[in-house]
């Protein structure tokens, strides 16, 4: 599925905040970049009313190791290019699920058998789910 592209994410710069990106547009960064390296079944999640944790999941699916590893690779650096820079990661060595933190965005890049073993969408159910495309 096409959503866009990285490139087409247009960020609200607020006047004395030029380096404030909303956690929102770092969400739709995330997921369109998963999508740019062929993630499947890409989602985010607003998960704001009900935890503290972030503000949103982003969540996809890669066909293999090597396929989890390029898509988190990709988000890392689409990421720092909008200058937020990886708190934390987790799994990379084994390329089953991947996890990124953003802090204000968490992003899961797992194998098809783990993303329905634990089925982060039921888990996380009363998040609703962001719809994302070219326009802003």
């Amino acid at each position: 599925m096409e959503y866009g592209k990285v490139g087409d994410v247009e960020i609200a710069r607020r006047k004395g905040n030029e380096g404030l990106v909303e956690s929102a547009q770092l969400a739709r960064v995330a997921a369109l970049s998963a999508d740019e390296k062929k993630g499947k079944d890409v989602r985010i999640l607003d998960i704001r009313s009900i935890s503290t944790v972030a503000d949103y999941f982003v969540i996809c699916t890669g066909t293999s190791a090597t396929h989890v590893r390029a898509i988190v690779d990709f988000v890392e650096e689409k990421m720092a290019e909008f200058g937020r820079r990886l708190h934390h990661m987790e799994g990379y060595q084994n390329g089953r699920w991947i996890l990124l933190d953003f802090s204000d965005v968490v992003v899961h890049v797992m194998q098809a058998e783990e993303r329905s073993f634990y089925n982060l969408e039921r888990l996380w159910g009363d998040a609703p789910e962001v719809a994302f495309s070219q326009a802003v």
